[in-house]
C-alpha cells in the first residue's frame, strides 16, 4: 500500500493549515509533519513545483496534483506575507524599485487556468474554500496597495496570528464612515493651509514644513482620540523640525499667535533667558478628547542633532510611568517622529530601540512613526543607506513595520489605528514609515533643483493630499465641490485674527516645558547656587538605615564574601570611620526616608565598575536580587537601580529625559570610567549645559565620573574634567571633585534638598574608595554640610610659605609626599566644587596664609586638561599662581605604567621645589 495514500483521502484544508502553521513556525507543528514537510520542500526546491514527473525520488511523487497545488498555494499567500511589501504602491512621487523574484503565480508553480480553481487554502485568509483569483486579490488588497506590511520574522505565533487576524478584516482597507471622513479632510485642511499660510505671510522664512506628509497631522490625532480611548492619560513625543510648527499648533494646541510672535523675531520676555527658534521648543498641553477623556500633551524640545530627542523622550515616559503609572505603564505613550535620513543614518537609533524590552528602560511600546522625505538635505535616500528600508533598524525587537503611501489618508489613519492596537495589546514598539515628500528643499530658502532635478520635476506638478483626498470623496458624494473651500477659508480667517493679534504684543513670552512637574521649584541664579542648604540628619537615623543594609535575609545563602562586605558596613559604623560606598548607601537611604526617589543607571551600576557599591546582592543558588535599600521602611520612597546596556549617548539621554520629568528622584547616571561619557557629548552639549537657557528646563541629572591618574593608560585616567568646565557658565550647572566620604553624602543629600534643579557632574574616585584615609566620622555626615574648600587642618598659618590649591585624589598624593618630607611649611587646599567657583572662599585662604609668596596650582592632568584653565578664566588671582601640572598632551595619559608614574612624581617634585620645573 502506497504510504502516502493518506494523504489523498483527507480533507486538503487540512493540510493547507497545517502547511500554513509549519511555513510560520516549523517547531510549531508535530515531529514527522515537520520532517513530511522539509521533504516536501525539498522535493519542491530540488525538482521544481510543477512537473510530477521529474520528481521521482521525492515525497511530491506520490501526493496528488490536487493537495500539491493546495500546497503551492499556500507557499503563494507565504510568499504575499513575506514579500508583498516589496510590491506595494506607497510610493507617491517615485516608481518603486524592482525585486526579484515577483508574486507572478507561476513564481509558485501555478498557473493562469488555475485561478478559476477553487483552493481551501483560502481557509486560511478567513475566506473559506475560495478560488485562487479570489485568493490573489484579497493578498494583493491586504499586502500590495497603500501599505506594505513588514511582520513576519517575528518569532511569537500569537503575534503574528493577531496581525493577521487583524489584516484580514476587509482586506486591509480602511472603513471609516462618512462623518470620520469628513474629520479626516479636516484635520488635512489644517495642515495644508497652516503651511500655504505661513508661506504667504513669512516668504523665505525657514519653517521646515510638512507639505508632502501632511497626512501625518490627521493621522495622530486618531492616534491620539483612540489611544484616550484606551486609557491612555499621557502622551510624550519627540520630533524634529520637519513639521514641528504644524504639530503644535494643529495637534497640541499652542496658539497659532504664540507661532506668529516667534516668526517675527521678538526680544523674549525674560533677560536671563537666551531661547532658541521656533522649531526647537517644547510644549506641554492639558486637553479634553473628543470622547471626553481628560489627556495630558507634551512635545519635547530639540536640538539640530537629529534623532537626540528620541531617546529624551523614553526617559520622560518611563519617568511619568514609575511616577503616576506602575500599576499600568501603558497609560504613558510615547510617540517619536523620525525623518527617514535620520533613523537609517543615526546610531542612537539603534541605542534607543535596544532600551525597548530592558527592565530599566522599557516604557511597553513606543509609536514610531517616519516622515519620509526620500531624501536627506540634499542626499538620494540611496546614497543614505545599504539596507532596503530606513525603518529596518525595527527589525532588531521583531517589530512590525508598516509601509504608507502618504498622499492615501485613509490608509494613514488605518494604519496608525493598527500601530496603537498592537502596541496596546502587546506592549512593544511599532514602525510606520510615512512615504512623502518634500514640496521645497532642506528649508524653504534652498534651491532642491540643484540636487534633484527629476525628483522635483514631478513634485512640482503633485496635488498635495488634501486635495487627493477631497476629490475621492466629492466621487464618492461624501463632501461637495464647494467643501474644501469653505474648510480652508474658515480655518485660514482664524489665522489672520491669531496674526493681528500677535504683532499687538512686544515681547515673546516661553511657556517651560512640563510646568506642572515643576511648581514648586524655582529658576535661580549663581548667588543662590551658592547658598547652603541643612543636609544634617539625625544620628539614630543613620544608625537604622545601617543595620538594614548590613543584614541579609538569614534564610537565603550569598556568596561568603559577599556577606562579609555587607556585614563590614554595620563595623564601619561602629568604628566612627566610613568609607566612600556608606557615603552613597547613607544618602540614598536618608532620601529615600524623606520620601525622594532614587534611580542609578549607568554600566555595571549595581556592583559598581571598582565593586564598591553592592547595592544588588544576588542570592547564591537562585540569583534572585536583593535591595536592602527597599527594606528601609514601609513609608520610603522607591530605589531604582539599573546595569545600563553598553551605551553612553542613548542612556544619558535617557536618564535626562527621567530627570526632567521627576524633580522628585535623585536620577544618577555613572560611567563605567570618567572620559566614556564622550560618548554622549551630543547631550551635554545641547542638552545639560544650554537648556535652561534655550527651553527654561531645569534638570537635576547627576553624572558620576570615575577619575584619577592611577597608570591605567589614555582611556582610563581623566574623566575630562576640562570639556565640562569649558561648558560652564553662569549658572548653568555644578561641576565637584569630592575628596572626603562626608562632602559627597553632603553633596547627594544637597542636590535633592535644593529647591531648585542644577545638573551636578561629580568626579569620583577609584583608588580612594579604599584608601584608609578616606574615611569620615558618623557626626560629619549627622551634622556637617557640604564644603566648597576644605581648608588644612594641620598646617599653621604663620609657618605656610607655600600655599597648594589642588582638587581631587591628587591631594592625598601630596599629602603622603608632604609627609614624607616632613615638611610643615607648606599648606594643602582643596577645592572641592569647581563650578560655580567659590572665588571669595578661596581669596579668604589666600588672606589667610599671607606668609605664603609662593601659591601653587596643582593637578596631575596635563596642562592643557584639567581644571588650570578654568581656574585661570574665573579667578583673576590665579594669573601669579605657579602652575604644576604635567606637559601639555594630546592623550591625558602615557600608556607605559613607568613613565606615567615618572610623569606624575615629576609633578609632585615641582610642587614641592620650584627649581624642579618639569615643563621645561
Amino acid at each position: 500500500m502506497d504510504k502516502y495514500s493518506f494523504l489523498n483521502a483527507a480533507h486538503t484544508a487540512y493540510f493547507a493549515d497545517l502547511y500554513e502553521q509549519y511555513l510560520s513556525n516549523p517547531d510549531s507543528v508535530e515531529p514527522s509533519w515537520k520532517a513530511f514537510f522539509q521533504g516536501y520542500d525539498f522535493g519542491s526546491e530540488s525538482y521544481g513545483l510543477v512537473d510530477q514527473n521529474t520528481a521521482e525520488d521525492s515525497s511530491c511523487d506520490h501526493i496528488s496534483e490536487n493537495l500539491t497545488k493546495e500546497f503551492q498555494v499556500v507557499k503563494l499567500i507565504d510568499g504575499y506575507r513575506n514579500r508583498g511589501h516589496l510590491f506595494t504602491k506607497t510610493n507617491p512621487v517615485r516608481a518603486r524599485r524592482k525585486y526579484a523574484p515577483t508574486l507572478e503565480i507561476e513564481n509558485f508553480g501555478l498557473s493562469q487556468n488555475d485561478l478559476s480553481t477553487e483552493f481551501s487554502a483560502g481557509e486560511i485568509l478567513g475566506l473559506g474554500k475560495a478560488t485562487l483569483q479570489s485568493i490573489v486579490d484579497h493578498l494583493e488588497k491586504i499586502y500590495c496597495d497603500s501599505i506594505g506590511i513588514e511582520y513576519m520574522y517575528i518569532r511569537k505565533p500569537e503575534e503574528i496570528q493577531w496581525i493577521q487576524n487583524k489584516l484580514n478584516i476587509n482586506d486591509n482597507q480602511p472603513q471609516f464612515s462618512a462623518e470620520e471622513k469628513k474629520y479626516i479632510l479636516k484635520k488635512l485642511n489644517e495642515a495644508v493651509s497652516f503651511e500655504s499660510f505661513l508661506h504667504t505671510k513669512y516668504v523665505g522664512q525657514k519653517r521646515f514644513s510638512l507639505e508632502g506628509n501632511e497626512s501625518l497631522i490627521p493621522a495622530l490625532d486618531t492616534l491620539i482620540e483612540s489611544a484616550a480611548n484606551y486609557g491612555v492619560k499621557e502622551f510624550v513625543m519627540g520630533m524634529a523640525h520637519r513639521g514641528r510648527l504644524s504639530t503644535l499648533t494643529n495637534i497640541f494646541g499652542k496658539s497659532a499667535k504664540d507661532i506668529f510672535s516667534e516668526f517675527d523675531g521678538k526680544d523674549y520676555e525674560q533677560e536671563v533667558f537666551d531661547g532658541d527658534v521656533k522649531y526647537h521648543l517644547g510644549w506641554t498641553s492639558n486637553r479634553v478628547t473628543d470622547g471626553g477623556k481628560q489627556i495630558n500633551l507634551n512635545i519635547a524640545p530639540n536640538p539640530s542633532h537629529l534623532e537626540t530627542v528620541g531617546a529624551v523622550v523614553e526617559g520622560i515616559a518611563r519617568a511619568k510611568q514609575d511616577d503616576k503609572y506602575s500599576d499600568n505603564p501603558s497609560q504613558v505613550l510615547p510617540i517619536v517622529v523620525h525623518g527617514d535620513a535620520a533613523i537609517s543614518g543615526q546610531g542612537l537609533v539603534y541605542e534607543v530601540v535596544q532600551m525597548a524590552q530592558l527592565d530599566g528602560y522599557k516604557t511597553n511600546g513606543t509609536i514610531h512613526i517616519v516622515v519620509n522625505n526620500q531624501i536627506g538635505f540634499t542626499t538620494n535616500y540611496l546614497d543614505g543607506r545599504s539596507s532596503t528600508y530606513c525603518t529596518d533598524v525595527g527589525k532588531v525587537t521583531l517589530s512590525p513595520v508598516m509601509h504608507v503611501n502618504a498622499d492615501d489618508a485613509e490608509a494613514v489613519v488605518h494604519a496608525m489605528l493598527f500601530a496603537l492596537h498592537f502596541r496596546m495589546k502587546f506592549k512593544r514598539d511599532v514602525f510606520i514609515d510615512l512615504l512623502g515628500y518634500r514640496k521645497y528643499g532642506h528649508n524653504e530658502g534652498d534651491e532642491p533643483r540643484f540636487t534633484q532635478p527629476k525628483l522635483y520635476k514631478a513634485i512640482s506638478k503633485h496635488q498635495n493630499p488634501r486635495d487627493i483626498y477631497a476629490a475621492k470623496l466629492v466621487a464618492e458624494g461624501v463632501i461637495d465641490n464647494d467643501y474644501v473651500a469653505k474648510l480652508e477659508k474658515e480655518y485660514k480667517d482664524k489665522l489672520e485674527v491669531k496674526l493681528e493679534d500677535s504683532r499687538k504684543i512686544d515681547k515673546t513670552i516661553i511657556t517651560p516645558f512640563m510646568e506642572d512637574e515643576w511648581v514648586n521649584y524655582q529658576t535661580v541664579v549663581e548667588d543662590k547656587m551658592m547658598q547652603p542648604i541643612d543636609t544634617t540628619y539625625p544620628k539614630e537615623g543613620l544608625a537604622k538605615i545601617t543595620k538594614v543594609i548590613s543584614n541579609l535575609p538569614k534564610d537565603k545563602k550569598f556568596i561568603r564574601k559577599i556577606e562579609r562586605l555587607v556585614q563590614s558596613r554595620q563595623k564601619m559604623f561602629d568604628d566612627n570611620k566610613l568609607d566612600w560606598a556608606m557615603a552613597e548607601h547613607l544618602a540614598y537611604g536618608t532620601l529615600l526616608e524623606e520620601g525622594y526617589d532614587v534611580r542609578i543607571s549607568g554600566q555595571d551600576v549595581e556592583r559598581g565598575t571598582f565593586s564598591h557599591r553592592h547595592a544588588v546582592v544576588k542570592v547564591e543558588d537562585s540569583e534572585e536580587e536583593i535591595l536592602l535599600l527597599n527594606q528601609i521602611s514601609d513609608k520610603q520612597g522607591k530605589f531604582f537601580i539599573y546595569n545600563s546596556l553598553l551605551s553612553e549617548y542613548g542612556v544619558v539621554g535617557f536618564d535626562y529625559g527621567y530627570a526632567m520629568a521627576s524633580p522628585k528622584t535623585l536620577t544618577i547616571w555613572e560611567a563605567q570610567f570618567g572620559d566614556f561619557s564622550n560618548g554622549a557629548q551630543i547631550m551635554l552639549d545641547q542638552y545639560i549645559s544650554a537648556a535652561e537657557d534655550k527651553w527654561k528646563l531645569q534638570n537635576g541629572l547627576v553624572m558620576l565620573l570615575p577619575h584619577g591618574y592611577e597608570g591605567q593608560g589614555a582611556e582610563h585616567s581623566s574623566g575630562r574634567m576640562e570639556r565640562y568646565l569649558q561648558l560652564c557658565a553662569k549658572d548653568n550647572m555644578y561641576v565637584m571633585d569630592c575628596t572626603t566620604p562626608a562632602n559627597m553624602y553632603h553633596l547627594l543629600r544637597k542636590q535633592m534638598k535644593a529647591e531648585f534643579r542644577k545638573p551636578l557632574i561629580v568626579f569620583t574616585p577609584k583608588s580612594l574608595l579604599r584608601h584608609p584615609l578616606v574615611v569620615s566620622s558618623v557626626d560629619e555626615f549627622a551634622n556637617g554640610s557640604f564644603q566648597m574648600v576644605i581648608d588644612d587642618n594641620v598646617a599653621k598659618a604663620n609657618k605656610v610659605k607655600t600655599l597648594v590649591f589642588v582638587t581631587g585624589k591628587f591631594y592625598y598624593d601630596l599629602l603622603e609626599e608632604r609627609e614624607n618630607l616632613n615638611r610643615d611649611d607648606i599648606a594643602l587646599v582643596r577645592v572641592e566644587q569647581l563650578f560655580p567657583l567659590p572665588e571669595q572662599q578661596i581669596k579668604d585662604v589666600i588672606t589667610k596664609y599671607k606668609n605664603a609668596d609662593d601659591i601653587v596650582w596643582a593637578q596631575e592632568e596635563p596642562r592643557n586638561m584639567g581644571a588650570y584653565s578654568h581656574i585661570l578664566m574665573h579667578l583673576d588671582e590665579a594669573k601669579s599662581f605657579r602652575a604644576a601640572t604635567r606637559r601639555p598632551y594630546g592623550a591625558p595619559a602615557a600608556g607605559s605604567g613607568v613613565r606615567s608614574k615618572k610623569r606624575h612624581q615629576e609633578v609632585i617634585d615641582y610642587v614641592f621645589d620650584k627649581t624642579k620645573n618639569n615643563q621645561r
